[in-house]
């Protein structure tokens, strides 16, 4: 016997990608832009239970939404951190291309030295952080932006290759349209599993003025 009644709806069929992005890992509130979370997510769903996904398990196409605000880090021993991959929004904040440019060549002095720290820690130690970071261009635009940076596994070695992500957090007409000046960082928070690693605990008084640094512990990244 069948009863009629209301049609359900139908239930939207999820991508993997998607699927991961409503299961939040416990310090995921602490990001502020629906692109980093949805980078840290699929991130998260792809490592499993390693301590780091591949770079042959980034799929671009399981992002695709948020590519053109994505970035690819090569950080190979001995040598400073370099775009491998630029997105093409983040490529436009700047008013050029990136990739093979120095990550640093977006920074500001002080922050550029802050941040060749910050890059060795994600890539040595295999933890993440999240900053914030300013824009300004001239001198009455501003702009806030959110920056996610994650260890990746390449060739079998954690650290060499680094995924992230940096979004603009309010829809600045500017950007885009005229060259961002290089970006001041604000706060920084890190995620660690159990302890503060010794190098995350020595940047407490290298950060530059103005920053709070945070660590976030007993959190599995």
């Amino acid at each position: 016997m069948h009863t009629t009644g209301a049609t359900q709806p139908s239930r939207p069929i999820l991508s993997r990608f998607e699927t991961a992005a409503r299961h939040r890992a416990p310090f995921e509130p602490t990001l502020k832009h629906p692109f980093t979370q949805q980078l840290h997510a699929y991130w998260t769903e792809r490592r499993g239970e390693r301590c780091a996904p591949e770079r042959a398990d980034i799929d671009p196409a399981d992002i695709r939404r948020i590519l053109g605000d994505s970035h690819v880090l090569s950080c190979d021993a001995g040598e400073e951190a370099r775009f491998r991959v630029a997105g093409t929004k983040l490529c436009a904040r700047f008013g050029r291309e990136l990739r093979g440019e120095p990550f640093a060549s977006i920074w500001d002095t002080d922050s550029a030295t802050a941040m060749a720290d910050i890059v060795r820690i994600v890539a040595d130690e295999g933890i993440g952080v999240v900053a914030g970071a300013s824009a300004q261009s001239g001198e009455d635009l501003h702009a806030d932006l959110e920056m996610l940076l994650l260890p990746l596994k390449h060739n079998g070695r954690i650290g060499t290759r680094l995924i992230g992500s940096l979004a603009p957090l309010t829809q600045a007409f500017w950007l885009g349209m005229w060259p961002a000046m290089p970006l001041r960082l604000g706060t920084i928070k890190y995620v660690a599993q159990d302890t503060v690693p010794t190098s995350v605990a020595g940047l407490r008084a290298q950060h530059p003025a103005g920053t709070r640094l945070t660590v976030i512990d007993g959190g599995r990244l």
